[in-house]
C-alpha cells in the first residue's frame, strides 16, 4: 500500500512559487547557455527555434521559447557515452525493474542520449522512437550521433497519436519512456488519465514505464494523483537538488528492495561507462506518497493549461 507522508514543506512551496517549474524546474534539469557558448546551428521548425550551441567539447541541443532559452540535450565530444544531465541517469533507473528489454518504445528524441545507450547496452532489442518535430530527428543525427537503423525506427509524429496506432496493431513494449517536453513543459494530452491507460494498455505483464517530469511543480499534486488512479502504486525518484522526478510504473506489483538491489548489482559495471551510478539512485527510489491525494486527476476534459489558468 502507499505510505501518506504529511504535505507539509513541499505544499508549501508549490503554492508559494506559482510558476516554480517553468523558471527554475526546467532550468536546474537543463542548464542555462554559458556566455561564452557559441551557436553552430539554428533553424525555425514548425514548433520551436532549434540553436545548437557548443563550449569546449559541450555540444547542446537547446529550444528558444517565450520566457527563455533551455538546454534539452547535451553531448560531451570527449566522453560521447557519458549521460551529461541528471535526469537522464535517473531515467535509466528503470532497468533496475526490467533489466532485460526486448522491444522499447520512446516518446521524445531530444539528442537521442536514452535510444543511444539502451542500443548499446541491449544489441538484441529493437526501438521505437516517436518525435514530433522532424527538426530535432535531423540535428539529432548530424550533431549528437543519433543513428536510426533496422534496431532503432524513428517515427515522426505526435507521440499520442502513435500510442492510438500502436494500441490498434495490437503492440506490446517492456520499456515505455516518455521524455517529450514542448519547451515549457509536458504537453497537456501526454498527461492524462486516458493517455496513461492507452500506455499502460502497450506494456507487457512485466512493462515498466518511466516518465521525466518534475518534483517542484504547480501540477505534482494533479500528476501524481494521475499516475497513482492508473497505476495503483508507483516508484518516485526525485532530486531535491535540482527538481527533478522520475516516475516509474508497471502493470504489476512493484519489485522488492533485494530485487532492485540484485540488479543494480549485475547492471553496475555495464551502466559506469555512462556516468550511471546505481549508489547514486537507489536511495531515490520511494513509494511513500508525498501529495495531496484529494487534488484532481489530469484528463483529456481538465489539463494542465486549466490549471494553470485558474491560481
Amino acid at each position: 500500500m502507499i505510505r501518506r507522508a504529511p504535505r507539509g514543506r513541499r505544499s508549501a512551496v508549490r503554492l508559494l512559487l506559482p510558476l516554480l517549474y517553468a523558471q527554475i524546474g526546467v532550468l536546474v534539469c537543463v542548464m542555462s547557455v554559458p556566455a561564452e557558448a557559441r551557436i553552430i546551428h539554428e533553424e525555425r521548425s514548425l514548433y520551436s527555434t532549434i540553436l545548437i550551441n557548443q563550449r569546449g567539447s559541450m555540444v547542446c541541443l537547446q529550444f528558444s521559447v517565450r520566457r527563455d532559452q533551455r538546454n534539452q540535450s547535451c553531448f560531451d565530444q570527449r566522453k560521447p557515452d557519458k549521460m551529461v544531465f541528471i535526469y537522464a541517469r535517473m531515467m535509466m533507473a528503470s532497468l533496475l525493474l526490467q533489466p532485460q528489454p526486448e522491444r522499447i518504445l520512446m516518446i521524445g528524441l531530444g539528442g537521442g542520449t536514452l535510444p543511444l545507450a539502451l542500443d548499446k547496452l541491449f544489441p538484441q532489442a529493437t526501438q521505437d522512437v516517436v518525435e514530433i518535430d522532424e527538426a530535432v530527428v535531423r540535428v539529432a543525427r548530424d550533431y549528437f550521433g543519433f543513428a536510426p537503423s533496422d534496431r532503432v525506427q524513428v517515427f515522426a509524429q505526435d507521440g499520442r497519436v502513435f500510442v492510438k496506432r500502436a494500441l490498434q496493431r495490437g503492440e506490446k513494449y517492456d520499456l515505455v519512456m516518455l521524455d517529450a517536453f514542448n519547451g515549457d513543459y509536458i504537453p497537456e494530452h501526454l498527461m492524462t488519465r486516458e493517455f496513461l491507460e492507452e500506455v499502460k494498455a502497450l506494456l507487457t505483464p512485466d512493462g515498466v514505464l518511466a516518465a521525466n517530469t518534475f518534483s517542484i511543480s504547480r501540477l505534482y499534486d494533479h500528476e501524481s494523483v494521475t499516475y497513482a488512479n492508473v497505476f495503483g502504486t508507483f516508484f518516485n525518484l526525485a532530486n531535491p537538488s535540482t527538481g527533478n522526478r522520475i516516475v516509474l510504473a508497471s502493470p504489476v506489483e512493484l519489485p522488492a528492495p533485494e530485487v532492485l538491489r540484485a540488479n543494480a548489482e549485475r547492471l553496475a559495471t555495464r551502466l559506469k561507462p555512462y556516468g550511471i551510478s546505481m549508489r547514486e539512485l537507489l536511495p531515490m527510489i520511494r513509494e511513500r506518497e508525498d501529495w495531496d491525494s484529494d487534488a484532481r486527476e489530469l484528463t483529456d476534459q481538465y489539463a494542465p493549461a486549466n490549471i494553470l489558468q485558474s491560481q
